[in-house]
């Protein structure tokens, strides 16, 4: 399918056989890993660590180098749309991003624009071209995005919210500026995942942190339609390879058939989920991803093989569609031994359920 050395990843999506489960960690480059610290020390704060090319894809393959991995994922973040649209993302410390500029008012959304993204957002393009490069065909190079709704709810907020009331104040009595911005928002992430296709991305992945925060019904109105607009603008063949795209909402999980629905090739799942339900409720419709509690890599060592075994026997002798992952990013305290001891158990324990 592909000239990968390792491609187990794409084919799991894809729902091809696979010798084993693949495995890859969401924010497995990052705080938890000493050497990533020391390389944004050296890059002086986050974004500029985004901003450098040769930095990004040295931290990119830091955890390739510990554990063997079957997926690398970009290093960047889910507010690059927004920080280029001119609303000034900055980070406090302690309290994550801040925008200068948030969206109050219809006049705010009508100003903003779709950022180019060989222009202003050329530098993540650069990132991928170069970790492609450096990559050298070990494993596949996931891209990602931000969803509409979770994009906007940080560009509303003006930042961090637990509570979302200046989001949902928009929602409930202005529906119409939020869907213009929704609307800004899905068009601008296909041209930004499409360039990281192009720019060598070979799989794209869209987060959808806070869709679960709505009601059924708002759901469908302000993230799923969004979501759904962007899967089939992408571009989902490349150089003649498939280019699988995982949709990914986080407290999803009343919504998996609705998420399956959408024509995405997998679905994220959380923790909060049993495997074995959700793979019943969309059969063979989708690849699924996940679904580890991030916390039981706090656990002895022993726990968290069992942890993986039952999550393995949950989706069963399936021979593909499965890719195994945390339900969350790993956290920044975690011992990156126990790390190694979850991606080992996943490639050892699986291998029974794929003969």
């Amino acid at each position: 399918m592909t000239t990968l050395k390792n491609d187990r990843y794409l084919r799991a999506l894809l729902k091809q056989p696979v010798d084993c489960t693949p495995v890859w960690m969401m924010r497995q480059a990052g705080r938890y890993l000493p050497e990533y610290r020391a390389t944004r020390a050296k890059a002086g704060d986050f974004m500029s660590l985004c901003k450098n090319a040769e930095l990004a894809s040295e931290v990119t393959l830091q955890p390739l180098k510990r554990f063997p991995l079957d997926a690398a994922i970009l290093f960047s973040d889910i507010l690059t749309i927004p920080d280029a649209m001119g609303l000034g993302l900055y980070f406090e410390a302690g309290e994550g991003p801040k925008f200068r500029s948030p969206i109050a008012r219809k006049a705010d959304v009508d100003k903003i624009g779709n950022p180019d993204p060989e222009g202003e957002l050329q530098y993540v393009m650069n990132a991928v071209r170069q970790i492609r490069k450096d990559l050298q065909g070990e494993v596949p190079l996931i891209g990602f995005s931000g969803s509409p709704w979770t994009l906007a709810t940080y560009m509303v907020e003006g930042g961090s919210s637990k509570a979302f009331t200046k989001i949902k104040k928009m929602m409930y009595a202005d529906p119409a500026t939020l869907h213009s911005l929704l609307d800004k928002l899905a068009d601008s992430v296909i041209d930004y995942l499409n360039a990281q296709i192009q720019a060598g991305a070979q799989s794209v992945m869209i987060f959808d942190t806070w869709g679960g925060v709505l009601t059924p019904r708002d759901y469908e109105q302000f993230s799923l339609q969004y979501m759904h607009k962007i899967v089939e603008g992408l571009n989902r063949v490349h150089e003649g390879v498939p280019v699988p795209v995982t949709l990914f909402t986080k407290n999803g999980g009343m919504w998996l058939e609705k998420i399956a629905a959408t024509g995405c090739d997998a679905v994220g799942l959380d923790w909060t989920i049993n495997i074995t339900d959700a793979k019943a409720r969309v059969g063979d419709k989708v690849a699924l991803q996940g679904n580890m509690d991030p916390s039981i890599l706090y656990a002895p060592q022993e726990r968290i093989r069992e942890e993986v075994a039952a999550i393995l026997d949950g989706f069963g002798h399936s021979n593909t569609g499965h890719v195994f992952n945390l339900g969350h990013g790993i956290h920044l305290d975690v011992p990156p031994e126990n790390a190694g001891v979850f991606v080992d158990s996943v490639h050892e324990l699986s291998r029974k359920y794929h003969k």
